[in-house]
């Protein structure tokens, strides 16, 4: 179908102009403030965790639980987040998860103990579950135009991956300068600001073919066995495999899950249709997310711990020291795409971020303790930033578009999914032989502090090396995987990125 046929699909029904096209640009910032708020409070915490365990008074043990219950909650009802946008309509879901989860916010922050601050962070972590899919719908119906819907797509891409830097950038500020309940409470300025401008400028649109009901059965077996692939590869980041706490949740996991795609294709009304990922160009780029959330999440991870051990950054140069980062994601997420993709097409970009990534990722894996941030840090965080952007922005427009117009919240949520069960298992597969290489390293020589701090970075650049590889395998697959000659249809018959 020709572009001007398929614009021609911003007039609504009745005649009258298509609401969400006319406020695009407008809705663009809507979720893409939605989308930083998010990936946000992924991070922002964790700088703050010190302050809060001594003002709360939980032990050391209880401190990883944060962080956890955020991601547990958030991984686990992501499916299932989706399939609520597709059912009642991603306006409304947009704004009852982002009041939701500003509401959570403030009561995390007002947390006078222990049990009150982990209930407020999963109940974040559930109502996230129901912002991502509902944002990133909004650009599958707003943006019909090809070229305008990449650079939609880089721009939201750039939010979520900057997100998670900014928490770092902001949670050290707030907790400095403020108190660090403030690294809660601030989230009540952003979702004011998502939630009245969704009423501003937002419609709500259902699909006239959209699930009559839930899928009971596989919400059950996609949520709980989610819910165990999350926590116990969580268990295992310690690196103690053997525990029924790591491998007990994660046999449960590969079981119900097996069940759940079994459920997938005899129930009428699916919590996710097989059809979504059997698409090749679609099914490349959701692996791709997959392999990109392993390398990444475990990228932020061990860096901070480089700037602040090593190089004994405070927490606010820390997080500054993010910005090539950020600066890099922008340019891969915004400005290349728009550029190169009507040219190169997402098969030759996905993989070449992921080379990026690579590159960025082996630099970074030849740190040492005598390393400087300008020789060592600055210049490969910004090259990886750059594969980041172009994976992250990419990657989520071909999982996306083409899909059927009731499938939309469905195909949003698994996005966010790909990349949460993929950091949830490189954060625990990669500080496994990190902690692996620290000991190794020990082994047979003088202990005294210069040894600890070798050992250390040991550990840190082991991670590096080997998330370089998953990029690299990953930049491989998906170039085989991608059809050249196939190009993807979205509902409106029209034409989309290119495989």
């Amino acid at each position: 179908m020709s572009e001007s046929t398929d614009l021609g699909s911003t007039v609504a029904a009745g005649g009258s102009p298509d609401r969400n096209y006319v406020n695009r640009w407008k809705i663009l910032a809507v979720i893409g403030i939605a989308q930083l708020t998010i990936f946000l409070d992924t991070t922002v915490v964790n700088i703050a965790l010190p302050s809060a365990q001594a003002d709360l008074g939980f032990g050391d043990g209880d401190r990883q639980w944060v962080i956890t219950a955020y991601a547990l909650a958030f991984g686990s009802l992501l499916l299932l987040g989706g399939r609520i946008v597709d059912l009642i309509g991603a306006k409304r879901s947009l704004i009852i998860s982002i009041a939701g989860f500003g509401i959570m916010s403030v009561l995390g922050g007002a947390a006078n103990g222990f049990a009150m601050l982990i209930t407020a962070r999963a109940l974040q972590g559930a109502f996230a579950a129901l912002v991502a899919p509902a944002a990133l719908s909004f650009l599958l119906t707003a943006f019909k135009d090809p070229k305008e819907r990449v650079k939609a797509f880089g721009v939201y891409g750039a939010l979520g991956s900057g997100g998670l830097t900014l928490g770092l950038i902001l949670g050290g500020v707030l907790t400095d300068w403020l108190d660090w309940r403030w690294c809660l409470y601030v989230n009540v300025f952003f979702t004011a600001a998502v939630f009245l401008g969704a009423l501003a400028t937002m419609q709500n649109q259902r699909a006239e073919q959209r699930p009559e009901k839930l899928d009971l059965p596989g919400t059950i077996t996609a949520s709980v066995g989610l819910f165990c692939l999350v926590y116990g590869f969580s268990n295992a980041a310690e690196g103690e495999w053997g525990d029924p706490d790591v491998w007990g949740f994660l046999v449960a996991a590969v079981v119900l899950l097996v069940v759940f795609v079994i459920l997938e294709q005899r129930i009428a009304n699916p919590l996710l249709p097989i059809r979504i990922v059997l698409h090749r160009n679609r099914a490349s780029a959701y692996l791709s997310m997959f392999l990109l959330g392993i390398g990444l999440f475990v990228q932020f991870l061990f860096l901070t711990y480089f700037l602040q051990l090593i190089l004994e950054f405070s927490a606010i140069q820390s997080g500054l020291a993010f910005l090539p980062m950020i600066v890099g994601i922008a340019i891969g997420a915004t400005t290349i795409p728009p550029a190169l993709e009507p040219k190169l097409g997402a098969r030759i970009l996905i993989p070449a971020g992921l080379v990026l990534a690579a590159g960025g990722s082996f630099w970074l894996s030849r740190l040492s303790t005598d390393s400087s941030y300008v020789g060592s840090v600055m210049f490969p965080t910004f090259i990886a930033g750059i594969g980041f952007g172009l994976v992250v922005a990419l990657g989520a427009a071909v999982a996306t578009v083409g899909v059927r117009t009731e499938d939309a919240g469905a195909a949003s949520a698994l996005v966010n999914t790909v990349q949460q069960v993929g950091g949830s298992i490189g954060t625990a597969l990669l500080s496994t032989l990190a902690v692996t290489a620290a000991d190794n390293y020990i082994k047979g020589k003088t202990p005294g502090p210069q040894l600890v701090a070798e050992a250390a970075v040991e550990s840190y650049t082991t991670a590096f090396f080997w998330g370089a590889v998953v990029f690299l395998i990953g930049a491989v697959i998906c170039g085989v995987m991608f059809d050249r000659h196939a190009k993807a249809q979205d509902g409106e018959g029209g034409p989309v990125i290119a495989g």
